[in-house]
């Protein structure tokens, strides 16, 4: 019959995508349970399809639908951990550009610097969560399961670096955090710089711009 014939598909279907946010989501199926992971991701394709044809892209609004899933509650680190995980495979799949070299910013003017934008490389998400999730990520990653372990409510600031597959976990102070996603959101150094000031009197933007352009961070200016 038909009907037959296309729940063949269905199941197909669904068991393609359900695989798909298991696949992007260790870590979390590691965290919670690989049966609260594969029941939310069953729910999840049912209640929403992919709404573009690359199956790479889905999964992105699945991070908030997790944290709203029965179960989610006994874990109010849940969401900042996802969002994390998520972070992670982002940058782990991007490309590196070619930086741009200190000697390009020795020919621009000091009075314009301030109002120059620069692009950072795609390998680069900045994540301010309330609880210490990357001390979990830690755990996962070095398959550490210690007797006891006690995570307790505290705001980090964690910017996650990688390409081809590698990635780099670092904490960042408030000032320091503030002028680099800043930057990466779009907006001109100056104005980054006085985001970061309003956290840190002591703040200095000079030597933050020379950490980036060391460290290979910018790709355009």
């Amino acid at each position: 019959a038909p009907e037959k014939r296309l729940s063949i598909h269905q199941r197909n279907y669904h068991k393609t995508l359900s695989e798909a946010l298991l696949v992007k989501f260790p870590a979390t199926g590691w965290l919670m349970g690989t049966a609260f992971l594969t029941q939310a991701a069953e729910h999840f394709v049912c209640e929403r399809p992919p709404a573009a044809p690359c199956i790479a892209e889905y999964g992105a609004e699945f991070r908030a639908y997790l944290s709203q899933e029965p179960g989610s509650e006994l874990a109010p680190y849940l969401k900042d951990f996802v969002e994390l995980e998520w972070c992670v495979g982002q940058v782990a799949i991007a490309l590196d550009h070619p930086p741009v070299a200190a000697e390009e910013f020795s020919g621009i003017d000091p009075d314009i610097l301030p109002n120059t934008f620069l692009t950072l490389q795609p390998g680069l998400h900045f994540l301010e969560a309330r609880w210490p999730v990357d001390e979990l990520m830690t755990l996962y990653l070095t398959d550490t399961a210690p007797d006891q372990f006690e995570l307790t409510s505290n705001n980090v600031r964690i910017e996650v670096r990688g390409a081809r597959g590698q990635f780099h976990l670092s904490r960042l102070d408030k000032a320091e955090f503030t002028f680099r996603k800043s930057i990466a959101g779009g907006y001109s150094i100056g104005d980054a710089a006085e985001f970061a000031m309003e956290s840190s009197a002591d703040f200095n933007p000079g030597q933050a711009l020379a950490v980036l352009i060391a460290a290979g961070f910018i790709t355009g200016i």
